[in-house]
């Protein structure tokens, strides 16, 4: 079964749990899987991003980095970032 994206949302689990959610979705057949973070986890999506080149290397390639913030219900504002890769 293959799908054209996946989606990552990093939070509060370890960053190896975030690392192999994209390497199953990849080896699934996703041709796209975006990583997101929002707020205090846009560190850690860069990092989960890093993880998942030094394992993959050259067979996962970064298709495209989205920043922005986003307004919620209570009218706070939250930066996030977007990770697009393709295999």
């Amino acid at each position: 079964m293959s799908s054209e994206e996946g989606v990552v949302s990093v939070g509060s689990r370890p960053l190896s749990d975030y690392v192999l959610s994209i390497i199953i979705l990849l080896n699934q057949g996703v041709k796209k899987v975006v990583l997101k973070g929002k707020g205090g986890n846009i560190n850690k999506a860069i990092a989960v991003y890093n993880a998942v080149k030094d394992r993959l290397g050259d067979s996962v390639k970064l298709e495209g980095v989205e920043i922005g913030s986003e307004y919620y219900s209570n009218r706070k504002r939250v930066s996030y970032i977007k990770i697009s890769l393709t295999r």
